[in-house]
Order: C-alpha cells, then structure tokens, then sequence
C-alpha cells in the first residue's frame, strides 16, 4: 500500500514509521543471529511475509507486532512502534480520523450500501476492497481489520450503527461470506453495550439515505463528523454541521426498526438466505 508523503524520502526510517518499524525489525533480527525462516518460525508466519515487513511492502499487524516483543524481548518496544506504523500507513486525509476513532468513547455509523469497515469480517472486507482492484489488497485488509482493534479493548467505545436492510441482503461476496458477515452483525447487535438498527425495505425514502457517516463522540471536547466520500471523505467539527449531523441521526433511528426488531430481521436473513 503506498504511503503519502509531503515530499519526504520514502525509503528513510526517519520519515516513513512503516519504514522504521521494518528497519528496527532487520536490525534486531540480524542483532540476534536469525534468518528470514528463524524469526518467521518464532513469531510464526511466512518467511516471505518478514522479508516484505522489514521492505515495507506489507503492514505489519498487533500480533506479529507483539510476536517481536516476546521474542526479541523488547519490553513492548515493537507494539509502539506498530501504533505508528499504522497510523501512518493509511493515506494522509484518514489519519487524522484513525486517530479520532481510537480516542472516541462512542461512534455512531449510518451505511446503506455496505457493512461499515468497522465491523467487517476480513473476507468481506477483501472482497469490497477488491473491487477497487489496489496495488496491495492484503495490506488494504489488514489495516482494515486492525483498526477493529478498537472493539476488542478494555474501554471499547459504544456502537450505535443503523444500516439499510439492502445492507443485509445485498450480495456483495459468496455466500459463506455473506453468512459470516451477517453472523458478525448479530453477535454486535446482541451485545448490550451496542446498537444495531435496520431501517426496513418498505421505507422507500429516508433522510441521508444517499450519504454514508459516522459521529465521534469523546469523554473531552466536542462531538466530529466523519463524512464518507468519493475519492476521499472529509472530517467536520463546526458545531452547526455536527448539530445538523446529529438531527439527522435522529430521524434515522426513528425511521429504523427497534433494535430487538433488528436483530430478529438480521437472523431471519441469515437463516432464510445463508443457512
């Protein structure tokens, strides 16, 4: 995945944390006296996956990032690195939300057209990021997947998501894939700390029905809006366009079944279509 730069040599650690994070990796490899297959045998993973970390040619994830502690003994040295590493790996215009979102202590998100990448399995989120045929599609999944890191952690932020019923019955992978997703779905919507809710098919007409987003919201300051957009989404923190943000979530969760009507809609997909 290419990284945006301001002009910055790419191949310098000291400017490219993916970079930095391969080199520190080689160096302390090397420092030990281990080959490509030594180390991928210790963490373990593919002697070609290594290789292409310490290049920077791939993002590396938490665990490979952990597997380098333990292994090299360095006292959680590679996992700071690694927050680095993918923070800086997503193109310049996202970081600044990637950043946001692992600070909020809630996150509301309104898709009609896909499963937020948010809560997308790994084979859902190849199959979508596929389709915009990139130049490294497993680097694509892998930031994806490890920006779901978020959810699994002590303080995880609240979810309120509200998605279009063509979310659930449009197929956009196979169909073991399909019912994977949606059995994800379900186990976030059953999760008291969550919200799940899905405006029905026979709401024909919605406000923002045409336009993806999320709100951010923070134990500090006030509330963002992350808008998605083609080639590039936008962040907005004016409070009259996170007001009108807001309202507008207000009329999409009136508009949308009651969460335990959700959730039954999401199993009775699942087994009248997936099963």
């Amino acid at each position: 995945m290419a990284v945006e730069h301001d002009g910055e040599d790419p191949n310098d650690p000291s400017a490219n944390a993916l970079v930095h994070f391969g080199v520190e990796i080689a160096e302390e490899r090397k420092r030990h006296g281990w080959s490509l297959a030594d180390l991928a045998k210790r963490i373990p993973c593919d002697k070609s996956l290594v290789h292409k970390i310490e290049k920077a040619q791939r993002i590396p994830s938490l665990e490979l990032a952990e597997a380098c502690d333990r292994e090299f003994k360095a006292n959680g040295r590679f996992v700071r690195h690694w927050k680095w590493a993918i923070k800086y790996a997503f193109p310049a215009w996202f970081q600044r939300y990637v950043e946001l979102e692992m600070e909020a202590t809630s996150i509301r998100l309104f898709h009609s057209g896909l499963v937020p990448g948010l809560l997308q399995t790994e084979e859902y989120a190849r199959t979508v990021l596929r389709a915009g045929r990139p130049r490294d599609l497993e680097g694509l999944v892998t930031l994806r997947m490890e920006r779901q890191a978020i959810l699994s952690r002590k303080n995880a932020p609240d979810l309120w998501i509200i998605l279009d019923e063509e979310v659930l019955r449009r197929e956009v992978a196979a169909g073991d894939v399909m019912r994977a997703q949606l059995e994800r779905l379900l186990r976030i919507a059953e999760i008291p700390q969550h919200v799940v809710q899905i405006i029905p098919a026979s709401v024909r007409n919605y406000h923002g029905s045409f336009c993806p987003y999320g709100i951010l919201s923070f134990d500090e300051g006030a509330d963002v809006v992350h808008v998605d957009g083609f080639p590039r989404g936008y962040l907005l923190a004016e409070p009259g366009d996170v007001s009108e943000a807001t309202r507008a979530y207000d009329l999409l969760k009136a508009t949308a079944h009651s969460p335990d009507k959700s959730a039954a809609l999401i199993n009775s997909v699942l087994k009248d279509r997936y099963s």
